[in-house]
């Protein structure tokens, strides 16, 4: 039984979703619109403010799209009422960010600047050198873009340089300790 797939979804006022025949679902809200099709072994059932999930029978992948399906249904309609936000901190010497139009530009360390360029739909700040904001409507792509940022130099376990996200705990070792004899 899929406790999550279970709970209901409430839509908050301000945002309409509907829910075409062949479970393509289009959720509107202040921030903008989002559109996803979803599995035929799930259904939809729309009451006043709320939304249910059910599936058609109880196979282990129609219980594993159940809980999937109602994660990301409720993950769309919080993101077009209030949006999405990963923070991502630099951490070491001489690393820094910046913006140049619409690409942000990263001085981890190498030889040349790593330009990453955004997506549609999800927007990059700097507020200062050291930290990375990215925002959206959408909690995946928001995800992948902080994902790809990291890849650019994740935290080493030493010292703890790289870039991370902000509420990421990087376990330290401990490095040499042996003296010569």
């Amino acid at each position: 039984m899929s406790r999550v797939g279970n709970k209901i979804i409430s839509i908050p006022a301000g945002v309409t979703v509907e829910i075409a025949k062949d479970n393509t679902i289009t959720v509107s809200g202040a921030k903008g619109t989002l559109v996803r099709q979803f599995s035929p072994v799930i259904s939809f059932e729309k009451n006043d403010n709320e939304i249910t999930v059910s599936r058609s029978t109880d196979q282990k992948t129609h219980k594993q799209l159940h809980g999937t399906s109602r994660a990301n249904l409720a993950n769309m309609i919080e993101g077009v009422s209030t949006g999405f936000t990963k923070t991502l901190d630099i951490v070491g010497i001489g690393y820094r960010a910046a913006m140049q139009g619409t690409k942000l530009v990263l001085n981890m360390g190498y030889s040349h600047p790593v330009e990453i360029l955004g997506e549609e739909g999800v927007t990059i700040t700097t507020p200062t050198q050291t930290q990375i904001v990215i925002s959206g409507i959408s909690k995946e792509r928001v995800g992948h873009v902080a994902a790809i940022i990291r890849e650019v130099r994740k935290p080493e376990p030493y010292k703890g340089k790289g870039i991370r996200y902000t509420d990421e705990k990087v376990i330290r070792k401990e490095g040499k300790t042996a003296g010569k004899k």
